[in-house]
């Protein structure tokens, strides 16, 4: 790789950083060019991206950046998931370590917060962004549907006490 193609991938990253809401830093040491693909396509199902990169291009592209602190987990075979979405990366990152112990978690970054590998698996464990704007329609549609539950219920009941008469009416 010549120096102008450094200089892009470092530009590349630096931009992947400014803007991703969350990254995690992992270890796929072992890890075969397949499952390294089938990982990828599972980060993009989630919404979210996985890279393997050059540490010290990396740790390049990391200066002037919210995830500055991560510089010191760029050793060794070292690649990187993002996301928007700041659970995504965390959740199919730490959900694939689960099922391949070649997939090492060793921590990220939510904006200027830095994780260690527990906090990512703990961040793994919440809702992810379309999760929680389903359960707010739902907590909204609810109270709406209470209030027309309760506006039909007087009519039903003066319905009912309408063909009660009726009824007594005809017994009559």
């Amino acid at each position: 790789m010549d120096r102008t193609q450094k200089e892009d991938v470092v530009r590349s990253l630096n931009q992947t950083f400014q803007d991703a809401a969350a990254v995690v830093v992992t270890h796929y040491s072992g890890l075969t060019v397949a499952e390294i693909n089938d990982l990828r396509v599972q980060m993009r199902q989630a919404g979210a991206n996985f890279r393997v990169t050059k540490n010290r291009l990396a740790r390049l592209a990391l200066a002037d950046t919210p995830y500055a602190p991560l510089t010191d987990m760029f050793t060794g075979p070292t690649a990187i998931a993002f996301a928007d979405d700041v659970v995504a990366p965390a959740k199919v990152a730490v959900n694939f370590a689960k099922g391949n112990e070649k997939l090492i978690v060793l921590g990220g970054a939510m904006g200027q917060t830095l994780l260690d590998a527990e906090g990512v698996k703990g961040l793994a464990t919440l809702p992810s962004l379309d999760e929680l704007r389903g359960k707010i329609v739902g907590l909204i549609q609810a109270p709406a549907t209470k209030v027309a539950g309760v506006l039909q219920a007087p009519a039903g009941q003066l319905a009912r006490v309408m063909s009660a008469y009726a009824e007594k009416g005809e017994a009559a």
